[in-house]
């Protein structure tokens, strides 16, 4: 062999070797640079979604739509237990099965816990009303909160005195009300053109609407109060003037539609703390549907004499006692001194059983609970479940709660409690019975990112929607005046449900819908327990939202 051939061959030898090194450094360099970019994604990723226990999920959903308690609970609150009005006998029962429940589901700590004095209680216990002449007819109505009873079965003529407003008209009035059934309020107008289109739930429209709001409503700043015009004539003392002049009893009908009755405390309640004393000075004022109370209007405007039989029966304290809320805790491990709360308002008007507002709400947070229990989490943190007193009259359950147990830096009154560090995130429903389609933000962006990531697993659901909205009437607004973080969700538009009237009744709620809303609130009480750090807040230079 010739040493060119050789020399050749080895060349040749020599090529391919580097032909292979370089193929192989490229395909290194290639997987190098695809791990790079798959951790940077990963990273990315992790940055932007924060974890999310997709089996846990699964687990919950499972439980909740499959196994649901949430009727057989919200059905003993309203068909067993009724109506709720705070402080009264009925709350009081209402409020010892609820803590028995708690109990037999296996929450610990669970408390009847006072919050303040609330005067006298009080319980309507009988009530009928009839119109006699000109003709026979069971009327329809209910007696306001915190009035007093007629004496015995009373038969009267009904008088008009709708027209008052100052004091000069006052007199067209004096002598004229001795022994009469005082019709108070104007005739209602009723709404036609909402009986026949009825209510439907929230749209596609309505939810991109509201997350396409995305510069916050002006907060409404502190206003001077008005001077009162010392000429026009309060409700309270409206009612005063009917009992001097000898009047029997007042029927109004300040709104409502065909069939229900709305009505609320007699006039000064609030002001004077439920006085037991104001309370039976008070002359009997009963809300009555409107197509009766119209009836009568016309017919009287006919110059053609109404006569009306009323018997009420009342029962009230004889003392001031204190109002409470019922709280339960899935106690927490290594985080445990750290609090996530669920809740509603267990209180309502009397007139019904208080499905919709809220029964619904605390079956919801009571059947969290209870998914939580049977799916056997362990907390990190302390998940507590609170049933809310005194929300009707003013939030006052939830504020006097915050204010004791966490504090409120906004108020230096007050300050805030060691407890204000270590809370993380309280969750409410109360907007009806509907079920869940997004979360209000209550102006705080940093909670987006985590609500966003803590709905995916429910999209089928409906549940999509973020508002960075803040709303208010309800108990989180007790929270997020605090400086606390406190969510109320975006909820379905439902027909049926009658909240504040004598129609709030089981017959009206949903069962998918408030199955739907359990799962969705044993997730969000899971993954806010579960996270490493406390649910982020908003900075407290903020102007306090009070919307009560």
């Amino acid at each position: 062999m010739s040493p060119i051939f050789i020399a050749a061959r080895g060349a040749n030898v020599e090529n391919r070797a580097s032909r292979i090194a370089a193929r192989r450094f490229a395909v290194k360099r290639y997987l190098a640079a695809a791990l790079a970019l798959a951790c940077s994604l990963f990273a990315f990723a992790a940055d932007q979604d924060p974890a999310v226990d997709r089996d846990m999920a699964a687990k919950i959903r499972e439980e909740g739509l499959q196994r649901s308690e949430v009727m057989d609970i919200v059905g003993y609150m309203t068909d067993v237990l009724g109506g709720r009005l705070t402080l009264s006998e009925n709350m009081k029962r209402a409020q010892a099965w609820a803590k028995g429940r708690m109990e037999a589901l296996g929450l610990q700590n669970v408390v009847i816990e006072p919050f303040m004095d609330y005067g006298a209680a009080w319980d309507n216990e009988y009530f009928s009303l009839h119109m006699l002449e000109p003709e026979y007819q069971p009327m329809t109505g209910y007696p306001l909160a915190y009035t007093a009873g007629t004496k015995g079965k009373v038969v009267a003529p009904a008088v008009l005195a709708a027209d008052i407003q100052v004091k000069k008209d006052l007199d067209r009035y004096r002598g004229k009300l001795a022994g009469a059934v005082v019709l108070a309020t104007p005739p209602l107008a009723l709404d036609m053109a909402a009986l026949s289109q009825g209510v439907s739930r929230l749209t596609d429209a309505d939810l991109r609407q509201l997350e396409e709001a995305v510069v916050p409503r002006p907060q409404r700043a502190p206003q001077t109060p008005t001077p009162p015009n010392p000429d026009l004539v309060k409700p309270e003392e409206r009612m005063d003037f009917f009992k001097a002049e000898g009047a029997v009893a007042v029927l109004q009908c300040p709104g409502g539609q065909m069939g229900s009755v709305v009505g609320f405390s007699r006039p000064g309640a609030n002001e004077d703390k439920w006085s037991r004393e104001k309370t039976l000075a008070t002359l009997p004022i009963i809300a009555v549907t409107p197509e009766h109370y119209n009836r009568m209007v016309r017919i009287l405007k006919r110059d053609i004499p109404v006569k009306v039989e009323v018997e009420v029966r009342n029962r009230v304290g004889s003392r001031v006692e204190k109002a409470a809320n019922v709280l339960g805790e899935i106690p927490g491990t290594d985080l445990a001194d750290q609090v996530v709360m669920l809740g509603a308002h267990f209180d309502s008007w009397h007139a019904a059983a208080g499905a919709s507002d809220t029964a619904a709400g605390c079956a919801v947070a009571l059947e969290a609970a209870r998914i939580l229990g049977a799916v056997g989490v362990r907390p990190r943190r302390t998940i507590r479940i609170a049933f809310w007193g005194g929300e009707e009259q003013g939030l006052h359950g939830s504020r006097e709660y915050v204010r004791a147990h966490f504090g409120d830096p906004n108020d230096p009154t007050v300050g805030a409690k060691p407890g204000h560090d270590t809370f993380s995130v309280y969750f409410n429903q109360d907007y009806g019975a509907g079920q869940f389609r997004g979360v209000y933000l209550q102006n705080n962006e940093r909670a987006r990112q985590l609500f966003a990531a803590w709905m995916a697993p429910f999209r089928d659901f409906g549940f999509t929607a973020l508002s960075i909205q803040s709303v208010g009437s309800t108990d989180h607004v007790s929270f997020d005046e605090a400086g606390l973080p406190g969510f109320q969700f975006i909820q379905d538009r439902i027909g049926g449900t009658y909240g504040h009237t004598n129609l709030d009744f089981y017959d009206t709620l949903r069962a998918e819908d408030l199955m739907k809303n359990a799962v969705i609130e044993a997730f969000f009480a899971y993954q806010a327990a579960m996270a490493d750090e406390l649910f982020p807040r908003k900075p407290l230079n903020w102007i306090r939202l009070r919307a009560n």
